[in-house]
């Protein structure tokens, strides 16, 4: 073969794949644009699952046809059954491998979302995900190296919802309603049979634990106004704080003997709650339940209701004037207006944050609610 013959093969080989290049990377791009299958990786808390249902509905209205797949903790699937939004969700633990053998049944994505922490892009990726979208994060850890496309957390304070959807271009969701999620069923349990309101005492750290006689007033407060008062927390240790507050067991309590979706049907029937920052306020929103948030160490800025719940009957009681409530990192982002603390008991013993929350002012918050 002559040496122009052989430039002229060769410049016809280089052609047809740099072609097909071409032609994959526009396909790739066009599959992107409007996406057959989405998947949302994450293993966040309960507020913080609760708090992505304005991506949820963001992705929805974007990509009416699409199928959505979610993982959530186990523990929080069953809120889930109805599929807001058409939202599959599938529960997944990272150290669980029949959970990411279930998962890999499902591979083939053509859109993957991390809106929290960047290490499930390996999970992204093991589904055979096309595209992985997240949060730019500047450390230089191995979750970063797959990521396909960034975007910018904010500058500006703003809730963690709202952050959320901001992974989908295009304009923020309009505000949630209530009817937008049907309510889960659940396993019956004694309710109550009149007027109630429902006091959740518990949280994942004692620095959001409020003063039992502070919650003893508040009860008195509602049984003046005809409305029984019913006690809730978590599992574990923090149905002492039950018996703290209650100790000769005048109300209806469930320290911890009820799940998401029984929980769920107690605020549904609740004239109001009152809560720590903890996942139950979130659910609360989610049900449409009238909430009076205590923020000690978290942040209403962050975990509060933001635009997508602004029409949210929700009022988030807090000091903000606290010098220690001073770190601001954000799923390892440093973000100059995010005002948390997540300092630990060996670095705390005192949570100011937390004490200076009158109950005065929680009374006139309820006061306002209830009025408005």
């Amino acid at each position: 073969m002559s040496t122009r013959h052989f430039r002229a093969r060769a410049a016809a080989v280089t052609w047809a794949a740099w072609h097909t290049l071409l032609r994959a990377a526009r396909a790739k791009r066009d599959v992107v644009a409007s996406p057959r299958r989405i998947l949302i990786a994450h293993h966040l808390l309960l507020g913080d699952t609760l708090m992505l249902t304005a991506l949820l509905k963001k992705l929805r209205l974007k990509y009416p046809y699409a199928q959505i797949v979610m993982t959530v903790p186990r523990a929080f699937a069953p809120l889930y059954a109805g599929r807001p939004y058409g939202v599959e969700a599938v529960a997944f633990d990272p150290r669980a491998p029949a959970d990411f053998r279930a998962l890999r049944a499902k591979r083939g994505f053509d859109l993957a979302f991390l809106p929290a922490e960047n290490r499930y892009s390996w999970l992204a990726r093991a589904l055979e995900s096309d595209a992985i979208v997240a949060f730019e994060d500047p450390r230089n850890k191995p979750g970063n190296w797959l990521v396909t496309q960034w975007r910018r957390f904010p500058q500006a304070p703003a809730a963690f919802g709202d952050i959320a959807a901001t992974l989908v271009e295009g304009p923020p969701p309009p505000p949630y309603a209530p009817q937008e999620w049907l309510a889960p069923r659940c396993a019956a349990f004694e309710r109550p049979s009149g007027p109630y309101c429902v006091l959740h005492l518990g949280a994942s750290t004692m620095h959001k634990h409020w003063n039992p006689e502070h919650w003893r007033v508040v009860a008195r407060w509602a049984e003046a106004r005809g409305l029984a008062v019913v006690l809730t927390s978590g599992p574990g240790l923090e149905a002492a704080l039950v018996r703290q507050m209650d100790p000769e067991a005048r109300y209806a309590a469930y320290p911890g003997t009820l799940d998401l979706a029984q929980l769920w049907a107690l605020l549904s029937g609740a004239a109001f709650l009152v809560c720590p920052d903890t996942g139950i306020a979130h659910l609360a929103r989610i049900v449409g339940t009238p909430t009076v948030a205590l923020f000690g160490p978290g942040s209403p800025i962050v975990s509060g209701a933001g635009e997508f719940w602004r029409a949210s009957p929700f009022i988030a009681v807090w000091e903000e004037g606290v010098a220690c409530r001073d770190q601001n990192r954000l799923f390892g982002r440093e973000l100059a207006w995010v005002r948390q603390c997540w300092r630990g008991v060996d670095q705390c013993g005192n949570p100011v944050c937390m004490h200076v929350l009158g109950v005065e002012r929680v009374l006139a918050a309820l006061e306002r609610l209830l009025g408005a």
